[in-house]
């Protein structure tokens, strides 16, 4: 099976990495196969495994993680698991447990809550927690993904080794969106913001970002994501003067409401030519700006696909 690229070295369009596997092929994350506890591997550093928690919503059944990770930790050396995904309707236990648990897990390097298909799941059903107690309990964590945003909460933190973080959903809080501004990620080399819309809890505001488009507590970032919003033509002229633009190698403002305002407060900023790659699929673009940009970026990767032409302007994933 062919895998789409990894979203931890550059941005993944979402009707490939949200949509594209099911659990009938066979997946990946962070590099490694998802497997689940029981299968024999010949080397356990070199998959991921996947744990269960909340298996169907409303079914009122405790999470299945204790069980899960015992019967995990009952067949492999806990210190030579070094990633974990967390599938079903609920990863909100999954940060806590996983945490009470963080010194029978000394190589943990990569999580996925959430690692569920949005061909079984509507993404606004995933059900999550307060993440802290897992960038705290883990300060050997190189990438954390997060899918949903239900119940989502982050308080600001240090962390001095990941260098991943991500979250796909259809409304990213503003709790969690300033969290992220404020806290101390020295090492972030990818920031990925799906913002979404306010029906689905994506309140936050182009405010709410100044501190990361600052870059001041993000010294490492080369690939940032402020993705999905209906605001994506503010979001594109707070870009345009932002400082961490300077020192990006990938810039994503895809899957939004993008229009011709919008890019041409981009194109109007600072240079935009020492990008490797600039996303902007899923926007509602005229054919002139979009050869305008072209013509304005000739030696930088520019994706322009699935231009929108509806009057109605929608972001690509709410729910």
């Amino acid at each position: 099976m062919t895998t789409a690229p990894d979203p931890g070295e550059t941005f993944v369009r979402e009707d490939l990495y949200l949509y594209g596997f099911s659990w009938e092929t066979e997946e990946h994350f962070a590099g490694r196969r998802v497997v689940t506890p029981g299968q024999a591997v010949p080397d356990p550093t070199a998959v991921a495994w996947a744990l269960a928690d909340e298996l169907s919503p409303g079914d009122g059944k405790e999470s299945g993680l204790e069980q899960e990770l015992r019967q995990l930790l009952d067949t492999v050396d806990g210190g030579l698991i070094e990633s974990i995904t967390v599938t079903g309707y609920g990863a909100r236990n999954a940060p806590a447990f996983l945490a009470a648990n963080a010194d029978r897990l000394p190589r943990l390097r990569s999580v996925f809550l959430g690692f569920v298909s949005a061909e079984a799941w509507e993404i606004s059903w995933v059900q999550q927690g307060d993440i802290t107690p897992l960038l705290e309990a883990f300060p050997r964590l190189e990438r954390l993904d997060v899918r949903g945003s239900e119940g989502l909460t982050l308080r600001p933190v240090r962390h001095e080794r990941l260098r991943v973080l991500r979250f796909e959903c259809g409304g990213l809080p503003a709790e969690v969106v300033r969290a992220v501004g404020v806290g101390d990620l020295p090492a972030l080399e990818h920031l990925e913001l799906w913002l979404g819309v306010p029906d689905y809890g994506g309140d936050s505001s182009v405010a709410d970002l100044a501190p990361i488009l600052s870059g001041e507590r993000l010294p490492a970032l080369r690939r940032l994501g402020l993705c999905d919003s209906p605001a994506q033509d503010e979001i594109a002229a707070a870009v345009a003067a932002a400082p961490v633009v300077a020192r990006l190698e990938e810039l994503s403002l895809a899957m939004g409401a993008l229009t011709d305002i919008g890019a041409e407060a981009l194109l109007g900023g600072q240079p935009l030519t020492h990008l490797r790659r600039l996303d902007l699929h899923h926007h509602f673009l005229g054919e002139p700006m979009m050869a305008m940009i072209a013509a304005s970026l000739p030696d930088v990767d520019v994706d322009l696909s699935e231009r929108q032409t509806e009057e109605w302007r929608y972001v690509a994933v709410s729910e």
